[in-house]
């Protein structure tokens, strides 16, 4: 069956989420910062995730901007930072991070194709309409698809329904592309065609299942139909 629809997750896929410290520790009197800011964007990343699926385990949920000012405590602790400005500064820039440079004109050839095109994404709705409107996505998006739907964080199935429900599609119509492996192969267990975008050379995750597809950018992703 041809792929019909083109879902992506947000955070790391369509959005760069090291742009908020990056874009921090280049402002003036952020001395603290430029040493440290690719190990503080690491360590947020990890642990915003890690506590998604420790909550997501637990039934603990709670959205997706709680975990994202949890992680960035933990992190700027490690880090010794310990400035309640420059996290305000930070948390604000998390709202506008920039798209990857080929997003755009990636999502524009899959319109042009008349494909149909979403996110899903543990993000609140608020966060991803914050971040397609700064980026400037809204006109290539037919959907924005929240955990928040659901109350549990990926890879739950509960989440990955989202886009049956709302696209009333077969499984096997979709290509799922997440940046995190973990993700696109519990998408692809799911019955969804996927794809990794591996910007940083990783391994593959040891998982019960693997993606179809493994990209270094989504330059490519018109070109799996």
């Amino acid at each position: 069956m041809p792929i019909t629809t083109y879902v992506f997750d947000a955070y790391g896929t369509l959005f760069d989420v090291n742009a908020a410290a990056r874009l921090a520790a280049e402002e003036p009197g952020r001395g603290d910062l430029v040493a440290v800011w690719p190990k503080l964007a690491a360590d947020w990343r990890a642990k915003q995730l890690e506590y998604t699926w420790l909550r997501a385990v637990a039934e603990a949920h709670c959205d997706f901007w709680q975990v994202t000012q949890d992680g960035l405590d933990w992190a700027m602790e490690v880090c010794g930072l310990h400035d309640p400005e420059l996290r305000e500064r930070l948390l604000a820039l998390y709202w506008e991070l920039a798209a990857f440079e080929e997003v755009p004109a990636m999502l524009a050839a899959l319109k042009a194709r008349d494909a149909r095109t979403a996110i899903l994404s543990n993000g609140s709705p608020e966060m991803l309409n914050a971040a397609v409107s700064s980026a400037g996505l809204m006109e290539f998006l037919d959907a924005t698809l929240s955990v928040e739907a659901v109350g549990v964080f990926k890879p739950h199935h509960r989440v990955y329904d989202l886009v049956e429900v709302h696209f009333g599609c077969a499984r096997d119509e979709v290509l799922f592309v997440s940046s995190n492996g973990w993700d696109a192969g519990s998408a692809a267990a799911y019955g969804f065609r996927t794809a990794w975008v591996n910007r940083g050379g990783a391994p593959m995750d040891r998982l019960h299942s693997t993606p179809q597809h493994v990209v270094t950018d989504l330059t490519s992703i018109p070109e799996i139909m």
